[in-house]
């Protein structure tokens, strides 16, 4: 297992980074706020074929792997791009794999391989026909659901801003009720794909975070090194140097594992089983390595940003000073799913259920 960048890969970074850089970045996610959602940018994204670059090229996308749009993610992340990227192009990939209806219709069509319209997961399943906090939700023309063990799809109508559900890290989150909802799909092959595309949400979510803790480490440490204090930078004083000192090594393992889920992921695709032996610390399946990231990235960049946001002082907590778009976005982001405690529980369930000790958790 190698979990270095391709040199295809590395294009493909340097190609985004580019991109989110010159047409995303905090002063533009300031601007999509509350909604969170910068049309302007994602009209030039499209140019990009960035929305439908994840499905396979059969199914007419570009055939991307999921280690690809990990490196995709992570760029995006690290310029709190205002776009709805990862659920797009995970549920994009979701609706290629479902079968063809009779008269040859398939629920990813060209525009959603273009991504002029915009689709959206409900990454948990609905509650009395109501997916609730979707993450994309406001912006989503289309947002596929799990209702009972029915795959869904409901379109939007109405202006996104009515949607909208306030939340402090300006996420377009939103309810979306699924009384008129189209059934795509039902019964166990159908649960399998949503389990399988949360999986992955799971997964280029926590590339997003990676790329968020990076970036809130670089204004931290440029921070220090430009402020001063009796004469001195206040990043030549040790207990802020202390606070700084660590968090590569918390970055870099989030990194690795998000790298390594993406890994997994790409095997599983490819009709490979994974394995979950925690005696021998053999841990390859895909659904654990993905809990396993989403976690860890999300203590890592809560961590990165807590501690940049406290070295640049009062500063921190201003508006004009970008760190506090890494916190609040950051923050929100690790709960859309769930509480990440319950999500620690489910990961443990699924070890435990391993050992056989206990049946793993829904």
């Amino acid at each position: 297992m190698d979990l270095n960048l391709t040199e295809d890969q590395e294009t493909i970074r340097e190609v985004f980074a580019a991109f989110f850089d010159g047409e995303t970045g905090p002063a533009r996610a300031r601007e999509a706020e509350p909604v969170g959602f910068d049309g302007a940018a994602w009209e030039r994204l499209l140019e990009t074929g960035a929305p439908g670059m994840g499905v396979p090229e059969a199914a007419g996308g570009g055939g991307a792997s999921l280690a690809d749009l990990v490196v995709v993610a992570t760029e995006a992340g690290a310029r709190i791009a205002p776009l709805p990227l990862v659920d797009h192009m995970v549920t994009a990939r979701l609706l290629a794999g479902l079968a063809v209806s009779p008269d040859g219709h398939s629920a990813c069509d060209d525009d959603v391989l273009a991504g002029s319209t915009i689709v959206g997961l409900a990454v948990r399943p609905a509650t009395a026909g109501v997916a609730r906090t979707v993450p994309t939700g406001a912006v989503a023309h289309r947002v596929v659901a799990l209702d009972g063990d029915r795959l869904v799809i409901d379109r939007a109508t109405g202006d996104p801003a009515d949607r909208h559900l306030p939340n402090h890290g300006c996420l377009p989150l939103a309810h979306r009720d699924l009384t008129d909802a189209e059934v795509l799909a039902e019964g166990p092959d159908a649960v399998a794909s949503f389990e399988r595309a949360v999986d992955e949400w799971r997964t280029l979510t926590a590339a997003t975070l990676v790329g968020m803790a990076r970036e809130a480490l670089v204004l931290g440490v440029d921070y220090v090194k430009e402020r001063e204090q009796f004469g001195r930078p206040v990043g030549s004083f040790q207990a802020v140097q202390h606070l700084l000192a660590d968090l590569p090594g918390l970055i870099d393992g989030a990194h690795l594992l998000t790298a390594k889920a993406a890994w997994a992921g790409d095997r599983a695709s490819g009709g490979m089983t994974g394995t979950l032996d925690i005696d021998v610390n053999d841990v390859t399946d895909f659904p654990a390595l993905a809990a396993m990231s989403l976690i860890t990235a999300g203590e890592a960049a809560a961590s990165a940003t807590d501690r940049s946001l406290h070295v640049h002082g009062g500063y921190g907590f201003s508006e004009e000073y970008d760190i506090q778009l890494y916190y609040r976005r950051a923050r929100a982001l690790t709960f859309v799913l769930d509480d990440p405690a319950r999500e620690c529980r489910r990961l443990a369930g699924m070890f435990l259920g391993a050992t056989g000790f206990l049946e793993p958790a829904g």
